[in-house]
């Protein structure tokens, strides 16, 4: 079976100047690796979901942080250098991808060997996907120049704990 790889939130709302929670020039950096990773792998015939933070405009989210990627707005689209990719479209509310979507149906029915997991926040949205992908038995593998944040102390920790502690494997795209 071929692989799954699970873009989590490359969406102009974090990696695009301007907006509210923008992860920085760091961030931008990953998008070539992005790129040549998906490029490889939709090679294998490897299945791609993009994921996507969508908000209703009263999120009870936005008591946490500022109001960011609102369904129907520019911030919630993927960003312009991976929107023509092929890939199904996730839409999801909270961190995890698993929390409250269909994405375990759709695992289930591809029945993939490993999920490659890549994107934004290495701490929180991607850190809580592969918590989640791990719960459920996934091997995970996680490509450390594929995932960024706006916090490199968060991310560092998140990358040994989804290591050492999850059990995810970690490598180079």
């Amino acid at each position: 079976m071929p692989d799954v790889v699970i873009l989590v939130d490359m969406q102009r709302g974090f990696l695009e100047e301007g907006n509210p929670l923008y992860c920085g020039d760091e961030a931008r950096r990953i998008i070539p690796h992005v790129q040549r990773l998906l490029d490889e792998q939709l090679k294998k015939g490897s299945t791609v979901i993009f994921t996507a933070d969508t908000h209703p405009p009263e999120d009870k989210e936005f008591e946490m942080f500022p109001p960011h990627c609102i369904e129907g707005t520019e911030e919630a689209e993927i960003i312009p250098e991976l929107a023509s990719y092929p890939g199904q479209r996730l839409p999801k509310r909270r961190y995890s991808a698993f929390y409250d979507t269909d994405l375990d149906e759709r695992l289930a029915a591809l029945k993939p060997e490993k999920l490659i997991i890549c994107g934004v926040c290495t701490d929180i949205c991607v850190l809580h996907t592969v918590a989640d992908a791990r719960n459920r038995d996934y091997r995970v593998e996680i490509y450390t120049n594929c995932v960024a944040s706006f916090d490199e102390e968060a991310h560092r920790f998140a990358l040994k704990h989804m290591e050492k502690i999850l059990g995810a494997k970690l490598a180079i795209a």
